[in-house]
């Protein structure tokens, strides 16, 4: 595993440095100290598996890293490590591409459950952006399995097509419409025809609620 760090504190980076090694005990680390040395060094090297980036950076604030990041270098996961975690940024995040979320408060244990779930492909939410507030991210009564019940709902259980199920897996990763159409070989037109659909048969709005949606519905795709 190759994992880019992008933090100025000494202590974060070496923190993660060694959870990381637990994971993978041959993986390298590289640390980048503000956004404009990240994206010096992901673009003299393409093979980094794993960005990680907090949102207080020297050169930039807020979600403007993240969304510089995700439009300079699309095909590159991306976890947002922030002190910063209260439910409206970690959904910001998710919304703009974010694999994960983990919040600096952290117990090593959830950093390290959080990096090897998106090493697999996987997306990180911390539990507090999971808790619903009234109304929130509806879910149709005619799918009622929700996380921890047992239950699992298969994509065909939402009316959604083999294809549609493609699409919904690579948003559920925070691919943009244009690496989605590249991975699958077809039009953005028709990727967004297919991400409707997808939003509609989950009953939601956007792509942060879909993610959601599919949690609590114990989705597999």
């Amino acid at each position: 595993m190759k994992v880019l760090v992008i933090d100025d504190h000494p202590l974060m980076a070496e923190a993660i440095g060694v959870v990381i090694s637990l994971i993978d005990e041959s993986a390298s680390l590289a640390i980048a100290p503000d956004l404009g040395a990240a994206l010096r060094l992901s673009a003299a090297d393409d093979t980094f598996d794993l960005a990680l980036l907090d949102l207080c950076l020297a050169d930039c604030t807020g979600l403007d890293g993240l969304v510089r990041l995700r439009e300079e270098r699309p095909g590159l996961p991306v976890v947002v490590i922030s002190a910063i975690s209260d439910r409206s940024t970690v959904l910001a995040a998710l919304d703009h591409g974010a694999m994960g979320f983990i919040p600096k408060t952290a117990s090593r244990e959830i950093l390290l459950g959080a990096i090897r779930l998106v090493a697999a492909g996987r997306v990180y939410v911390p539990i507090e952006a999971l808790k619903p507030t009234p109304s929130a991210y509806p879910v149709r009564s005619a799918h009622p399995a929700t996380v921890g019940d047992g239950e699992h709902v298969a994509p065909s259980d939402l009316g959604l097509t083999p294809r549609q199920a493609d699409v919904l897996a690579l948003l559920l990763k925070g691919h943009s419409n244009k690496l989605i159409a590249r991975k699958l070989d077809i039009t953005e037109s028709t990727v967004k025809v297919h991400v409707s659909a997808v939003l509609q048969s989950l009953n939601v709005a956007s792509r942060t609620q879909a993610l959601i949606a599919a949690m609590n519905l114990g989705l597999r795709l």
